[in-house]
């Protein structure tokens, strides 16, 4: 029963389904097939606008390509201290822009504070040729702790950026799991808040290997064609990454997958949040999306763990853990964890416990 990432959920049906049928045949290369030549309008129509698609297989190329796009090698770019661009990426941004500095920001639930922001781009400028080149602001979305940008939020922090003349972008390997939860539409998350380039994930949410750079501005796409060829990301069968691009978000696939996966973690989290009622189990930071930081103390950790309940240890700390939910999470496993965890808290007899149940 893992709960460890959705990256280790399987691939859905309709995506591999999707992959079987292009592996019928001969087709064109290097995304000149039928397949790939769709995608241009199925997302202009998604996102309501012109866009340029470059289909990428991991979100760190899809992050680092985005980035390379909008910062020169003597520039800078500005993201939360959290974000995967900063500590999680192994200067994969860094690399493809060819030493462009990453500045990390603070802000609480792993969120640029608007007013940080202000701050620091008051002073841009100030140094001329001495410092670098303020070139880029890149927010998580949804963040490292699983919180969401309001899409008000995304449009004050984009408006702060524009005004200096910087690009805007967002990483949004969770970003269907973003739309289903607020309910705006992607549009509205995106261009119409200010973002110049998304990277749109698919990878956690049910592909195989299948992530998106999305251009809004097409003042900023001249040259990644070339950028998305030299970084080893033109795939010569392009075919098996765009069928699944294509499939994701026809019908509404790419929502109902995220759907299960929020649906998955909310039941999670109301019932340790019902726990932690009469027990010292915690859980720290709102659930806006599919993952779950919470408080546990080590006996309890160790006795889930052995009755194979997986999850992940967050780094730095002595007593937490994220628990991350997938389109793939059984519910029925959902409910047995949290009747585990009552069990180790040695809650089950107690008055206490009585009609405050998890179940």
């Amino acid at each position: 029963m893992n709960f460890r990432s959705d990256n280790e959920s399987p691939i859905s049906p309709a995506i591999l389904a999707a992959i079987e049928k292009a592996n019928i045949g001969m087709a064109y290369s290097y995304g000149e097939d039928l397949i790939s030549q769709r995608l241009l309008a199925r997302f202009s129509e998604l996102f309501e606008h012109e866009v340029e698609v470059f289909p990428v297989a991991t979100g760190t190329a899809a992050n680092a390509l985005a980035i390379s796009q909008l910062t020169p090698v003597y520039g800078s770019v500005f993201c939360h201290e959290m974000a995967h661009l900063y500590s999680d990426e192994c200067g994969a941004p860094e690399f493809f822009t060819g030493g462009a500095k990453i500045v990390p920001l603070s802000g609480e639930l792993a969120k640029i504070d608007i007013e940080t922001l202000e701050n620091v781009m008051g002073g841009v400028g100030d140094l001329g040729v001495h410092e670098t080149q303020a070139s880029a602001v890149s927010i998580s979305q949804s963040t490292e702790l699983g919180t969401i940008y309001k899409v008000h939020e995304v449009q004050q922090l984009a408006k702060i950026a524009h005004s200096k003349g910087l690009g805007f972008h967002m990483d949004g390997a969770r970003f269907a799991n973003v739309i289903q939860s607020l309910g705006c539409t992607p549009a509205e998350m995106t261009w119409k808040a200010g973002v110049d380039i998304l990277s749109f994930g698919a990878t956690k949410n049910g592909a195989l290997a299948a992530e998106a750079v999305i251009v809004f501005n097409q003042d900023r796409v001249q040259g990644l064609d070339r950028r998305h060829k030299r970084a080893g990301h033109l795939f010569s069968k392009m075919r098996y990454i765009s069928a699944q691009l294509e499939t994701y978000i026809k019908d509404g696939l790419w929502l109902e997958l995220a759907a299960h996966a929020n649906k998955a973690a909310d039941a999670l989290s109301k019932g340790f949040y019902k726990l932690s009622q009469y027990s010292p189990i915690e859980v720290l930071y709102p659930v806006e999306v599919n993952e779950i930081f919470v408080k546990l103390p080590e006996s309890v950790a160790k006795g889930l763990k052995s009755r194979g309940y997986e999850f992940h240890h967050w780094p730095g700390t002595r007593d937490v853990y994220r628990l991350v939910t997938s389109f793939f999470t059984d519910l029925k496993d959902v409910q047995e964890i949290l009747s585990a965890t009552k069990e180790l808290c040695d809650l089950k007899n107690t008055d206490e416990a009585k009609g405050n149940s998890c179940l």
